[in-house]
């Protein structure tokens, strides 16, 4: 078994909001992230899903200190071996540290700096460190370039003059300067066309078989997620409500709200014919959060208990986790349900 790359222990982020009229009065904070944890191991994507303002990207800049945590842990493994909480380094060990963790961003366009060359972005990182000569920075970005898709012609011009998938080359391409272990990806291809989205897809898994890159892969495409993903973490509220194997989760999830999501999943087939689950309500508010389960002012399913007593988060099968009071006593549908009820019925 691989081993762990990156542990998360109880990570929770608030934010702080001041409300004014005739002067300054502090509001509860609202939750964002709330107490999370789970393991990453070597090698493997670990998918982040939810809807908006789950806290799933929230989470990943966390992670990798593009905010500060309120509280928490995350423990870092070097190569070397060792562990490291990552989120109280300092200095060169920060520095240190930081080059084996990276993020491609949403928005390729407005995380490149207008008025710096597709060279510049790469080698920033590069030349950040200053342990290269500038031939080596030189070979160093032609040959990232060359791996994300980039010709070398490419590398004097402004990323202005290029298409959304080819700025997120060069976002990845940045990414990949430093010769991370562990990249971040937040909605890396959302904003792309379906056709680019797989081709920026099949690179990044060609990319990770060849420098073993591990990956946090934040979406709210399931449809991509399913693709890509080793394991799946499904986000409410700030809060991870199911962890499972990608296989399993899809197959049989076991939380109302992973079952709310996956039958959102287009099918390839129209012959089939899938029942959309409308949650009815509104998305609580994080700065006041509903009483026992936060999930039940739209849970199809909620009982009395689910008012008063907040779920523990339970295993359920090997490595399958919910946080449900009646995990593994619902018949909750997976995507893989659909079909077999639409064979069965021509049949």
């Amino acid at each position: 078994m691989p081993r762990p790359i990156l542990q998360v222990n109880r990570l929770t982020k608030h934010f702080d909001v001041k409300k004014s009229l005739f002067g300054f009065r502090k509001q509860a904070p609202v939750r964002v992230v709330s107490d999370i944890s789970f393991e990453l191991r070597e090698g493997e994507t670990f998918s982040i899903v939810g809807e908006s303002g789950c806290g799933k990207t929230t989470l990943g800049r966390c992670i990798v200190r593009g905010i500060d945590a309120t509280s928490g842990e995350v423990i870092y493994y070097p190569e070397n071996g060792g562990r490291r909480d990552f989120l109280k380094l300092k200095g060169k060990e920060y520095n240190e540290y930081r080059r084996d963790i990276q993020m491609i961003f949403q928005d390729p366009y407005s995380s490149l700096s207008p008025r710096m060359s597709v060279f510049n972005i790469i080698s920033e990182p590069l030349t950040a460190s200053r342990k290269l000569s500038k031939a080596e920075v030189r070979e160093r970005v032609t040959e990232i370039a060359e791996k994300t898709g980039l010709n070398a012609s490419y590398l004097e011009r402004y990323p202005h003059a290029f298409s959304g998938g080819q700025r997120q080359r060069i976002a990845i391409a940045r990414a990949l300067a430093s010769r991370p272990r562990l990249i971040v990806c937040d909605e890396a291809v959302s904003a792309l066309d379906v056709s680019i989205q797989a081709q920026i897809i099949n690179l990044l898994k060609d990319l990770q078989k060849q420098y073993k890159i591990t990956y946090i892969f934040i979406s709210h495409d399931l449809s991509v997620v399913e693709h890509i993903s080793d394991r799946v973490a499904v986000m409410h509220l700030g809060r991870i409500v199911e962890l499972a194997p990608a296989d399993s989760l899809f197959a049989s999830p076991q939380h109302p709200y992973t079952e709310a999501l996956l039958s959102a999943v287009p099918m390839p087939d129209p012959n089939v014919k899938k029942e959309r689950i409308i949650l009815e309500g509104e998305v609580p508010n994080p700065a006041k959060p509903p009483s026992g389960c936060h999930f039940h002012p739209r849970c199809p399913y909620r009982t009395d208990k689910c008012v008063t007593e907040e779920p523990v988060v339970r295993e359920l099968a090997a490595g399958h986790y919910a946080s449900c009071h009646y995990a593994g006593e619902l018949q909750l549908k997976g995507v893989h349900a659909y079909e077999k009820v639409d064979q069965d019925h021509g049949a």
